[in-house]
C-alpha cells in the first residue's frame, strides 16, 4: 500500500499543477473540491514523488505499476498504453462513420473495466474539441450522460476521474467564476457487469483476463456466451454486446482466443449474430504492458449494424492494413489472416466444405502431464513401462527418439485402467502442440505407423504437448500418411496461422482446419513433395 499511497498523494500535486496551468486558483487546486468524485481513504506520504510533468496516461500507468506484477497477472489487470487507446478509438470512429476531425459523442460511451480511464481519454478529448464553441457549463453538465467508467478498484476509479477531469480544465476556465461547479467524476467504483446498466452507444474496454469460477446463477445468465471454463474477458464482451443501443459499437482490447478457442465458441456465435466483427488489428509488440499475458492480443471492433466487410490490420507502432474479409460468422473458429500474403488463403478456406474432423479424424491432446507423474518417469525400460513420445520426437515428418528426452523416456503403467487412459496402441498422426517462436513452421506433423508402433513395443504414451489424430471412420477421406503429408505443406502451415497467432496448436483448432471436397482429397493420395504442394495450393486458390 505504501507505493500506492505515494502515487495517490502525488495525484493531488499533479492536479494542482494542471489546474494552475489552466488559470485556476484557490479551492480549484484541490481535487476534493474541484471534482465530484469520492476520494479513497489513504495515508498521505510526506515525500511523495513529483509527477507534475506526467501526462494523464503516464499518471494512470504510475498507479497501475504500484500493483505487484503477480497481482496484476492473477487478477488480469493490464494497463492500456496510450498508442493502443488511440488506435482502438480510431477504429471505433471508422465504425461510427465519422469523417470530420472532431465529432460530438452521439450517446453514452462506457468502459466497464475502466481502471484509470485510459480508453476514455481519446473520446473525451474529441468531444471537448468538438464543443469548444458551446456554452462551457452545458458541455460540462452533459458529460455524465455521455461518458461513464466503472471499475471495482476504488483507487483506480478516483485516479481515473482526476485524469479525465484534468482534460476538462480549459472548459472549466471558460465558465465565469461565480457559475463554476465541481467537475463530474466520470469513473466510479462498481460492477461493470451489472445487468441494470443503461444501454451504451459505445462500449469500449480492456477487460481483465483470466479464468473465473461462476456461481450457477451467473453461469445461467451467460449461458449464451460461456462454455466450459469461463474467461472473464468473455463475460465483459458478451455483456458489452448485449447492452448496446440498436446502432451501437463494441470496441475491445482482448486476447484473440475469442476468435478460435473451444471455450469461446458460444461467444463467437453470439457476437456474429448480434454484433458482427467490423475491424480487428493484431497487436504485434506486447512487451511491458501485458506482462504475463501469453496469448496473442488484438483490437477488435463489433457493430450492431450489418456490414459487408471486416477490416483486418496489425499494430506495431501504427496500424498496417492486412486485408478486407467477409465478416466471420458462426461458432466455428474464425479464419482471419495475420499477414497480407495469407488473405487469399483465408478467403478461399472460408468457402471450403469440409474440415479435418469432417474428413474422418478426431484430434485430442496427449494425456501425459509429466509433472503430475514425475515419480513414474524413467530413463530405462522395464516390464511395466511404456515409451513416452514427446514433441521433440517429431521431426522431418517422422517419429524418432530425441536424445534430449533420454532421461524421461518411459512411464510406469500401474493398472489396466491406467493403460486405457495413458497409452496409444494404434497408428495415428502426431502433431506438435506447441512450437518454439523461432521455428519456421507452426504445423509439425508425423505419422506414427504400425511399423514404428511395433518397434516401440506396440503401445506408447503421448505427452501433453503433442496432438493425436485418429480416424473416426473405417475409411476416412484421407489416409493417415496423406494427412501427415498435407499438414506438412506450406499452404496448411499458413492456414493454421489464420486460425491462431500463437505458437500453440490446439486440438480444437486442428480439427477445424478447412479442407476441400472428398473428390479433391482423394486426388491427393498418390501425391508427394512439390507435386502435392502445388495441388494443395491450388485447392486454396494460391496458384
Amino acid at each position: 500500500m505504501d507505493a500506492t499511497a505515494e502515487v495517490l498523494t502525488s495525484v493531488r500535486g499533479w492536479w494542482a499543477h494542471r489546474a494552475a496551468r489552466a488559470g485556476l486558483s484557490g479551492p480549484w487546486l484541490d481535487p476534493q473540491h474541484a471534482i465530484a468524485a469520492q476520494e479513497p481513504v489513504f495515508d498521505e506520504v510526506a515525500d511523495a514523488p513529483d509527477l507534475h510533468e506526467r501526462s494523464g496516461h503516464e499518471l494512470g500507468q504510475a498507479y497501475v505499476q504500484t500493483v505487484s506484477p503477480a497481482s496484476r497477472v492473477q487478477h488480469g489487470q493490464h494497463y492500456t498504453p496510450a498508442d493502443l487507446a488511440d488506435h482502438l478509438w480510431s477504429q471505433t470512429r471508422v465504425a461510427l462513420g465519422w469523417k470530420a476531425d472532431y465529432n460530438r459523442l452521439p450517446g453514452l460511451i462506457r468502459d466497464p473495466a475502466a481502471g484509470s480511464g485510459a480508453l476514455l481519454l481519446p473520446p473525451l478529448r474529441e468531444h471537448l474539441h468538438a464543443t469548444t464553441t458551446d456554452d462551457a457549463s452545458l458541455v460540462l453538465n452533459g458529460l455524465p450522460q455521455l461518458i461513464e467508467g466503472v471499475d471495482q478498484d476504488a483507487h483506480a476509479a478516483w485516479v481515473g476521474s482526476v485524469i479525465l477531469a484534468a482534460e476538462m480544465l480549459p472548459t472549466l476556465a471558460r465558465v465565469p467564476e461565480k457559475h463554476r461547479r465541481p467537475l463530474p467524476g466520470l469513473v466510479r467504483q462498481g460492477d461493470g457487469l451489472d445487468p441494470d446498466l443503461a444501454p451504451a452507444t459505445i462500449a469500449i474496454m480492456n477487460p481483465p483476463y483470466g479464468r473465473v469460477s461462476l456461481d450457477p446463477a451467473t453461469r445461467q445468465r451467460f449461458a449464451h456466451a460461456v462454455y466450459g471454463h469461463a474467461n472473464i474477458y468473455g463475460l465483459f464482451m458478451a455483456e458489452g454486446a448485449r447492452n448496446l443501443t440498436p446502432d451501437g459499437v463494441l470496441s475491445a482490447l482482448v486476447p484473440t482466443s475469442f476468435a478460435a478457442g473451444l471455450y469461446q465458441h458460444r461467444l463467437r456465435g453470439y457476437l456474429s449474430e448480434h454484433a458482427p466483427l467490423r475491424s480487428v488489428a493484431f497487436v504485434q509488440d506486447r512487451s511491458g504492458s501485458f506482462t504475463g499475458v501469453l496469448q496473442e492480443t488484438c483490437l477488435a471492433v463489433f457493430q450492431r449494424r450489418r456490414h459487408r466487410k471486416t477490416a483486418v490490420g496489425r499494430v506495431n507502432g501504427h496500424i498496417e492494413s492486412v486485408a478486407s474479409i467477409a465478416p466471420p460468422r458462426g461458432e466455428n473458429p474464425w479464419l482471419i489472416p495475420r499477414d497480407p500474403a495469407d488473405a487469399a488463403i483465408a478467403a478461399a478456406a472460408a468457402q471450403l466444405p469440409l474440415t479435418l474432423s469432417a474428413a474422418g479424424y478426431h484430434a485430442s491432446t496427449g494425456p501425459l502431464v509429466w509433472n503430475r507423474r514425475r515419480d513414474d518417469i524413467h530413463a530405462k525400460p522395464a516390464k511395466s513401462r511404456r515409451p513416452i513420445l514427446w514433441g521433440a520426437d517429431i521431426e522431418d515428418g517422422e517419429v524418432h527418439r530425441s536424445t534430449s528426452r533420454d532421461s524421461q523416456r518411459y512411464l510406469t503403467i500401474h493398472s489396466d485402467r491406467d493403460a486405457n487412459v495413458m497409452t496409444l496402441s494404434e497408428p495415428a498422426v502426431l502433431v506438435q502442440r506447441t512450437t518454439a517462436p523461432e521455428q519456421t513452421r507452426r504445423l509439425v506433423p508425423a505419422e506414427l505407423t504400425a511399423k514404428k508402433l511395433d518397434e516401440l513395443g506396440g503401445s506408447v504414451v503421448v505427452e501433453n504437448h503433442v496432438n493425436v489424430l485418429r480416424p473416426t471412420m473405417l475409411v476416412p477421406l484421407l489416409s493417415r500418411a496423406t494427412v501427415a503429408r498435407v499438414l506438412a505443406t506450406r499452404t496448411l502451415d499458413r492456414l493454421m496461422r489464420c486460425l491462431s497467432g500463437t505458437v500453440a496448436v490446439s486440438s480444437y483448432e486442428l480439427a477445424a482446419l478447412p479442407l476441400p471436397s472428398a473428390e479433391v482429397l482423394a486426388s491427393w493420395e498418390q501425391l508427394q513433395g512439390e507435386e502435392l504442394e502445388r495441388a494443395v495450393a491450388k485447392a486454396y486458390r494460391l496458384s
